[in-house]
């Protein structure tokens, strides 16, 4: 199976995820980021698992991209909230992206 499309992905939204976790830290009410926080850490975490899964073509990749892409969704979900901050809304663009292409490579 050809991950190339869904590893970038992941690891586009890492990226993002940690910035939007540099950045919520920066701002004025960091206990309104408080969540955005959190899953911005978990969000990054399981895409750099996934990455790896993906990577070694592990027999769990599937089981793991599908979990990926909730934990995607739900960080994107609470980015999208915070529509004052750029880092947040960019972060949510890419963690649906993600979400949306590791339910796709998970189903196929």
């Amino acid at each position: 199976m050809n991950y190339q499309e869904c590893i970038q992905a992941c690891l586009e939204c890492m990226e993002q995820c940690n910035r939007c976790f540099d950045d919520c830290l920066k701002e004025d009410d960091v206990q309104m980021m408080a969540e955005c926080i959190r899953l911005n850490r978990e969000c990054a975490d399981v895409c750099a698992f996934a990455v790896k899964a993906m990577q070694t073509n592990s027999r769990f990749a599937k089981q793991i991209c599908e979990l990926c892409a909730d934990i995607c969704q739900a960080c994107g979900d609470e980015c999208a909230k915070h529509e004052h901050a750029q880092h947040c809304q960019d972060c949510a663009e890419a963690c649906h992206r993600c979400a949306k292409i590791c339910r796709e490579m998970a189903a196929a």
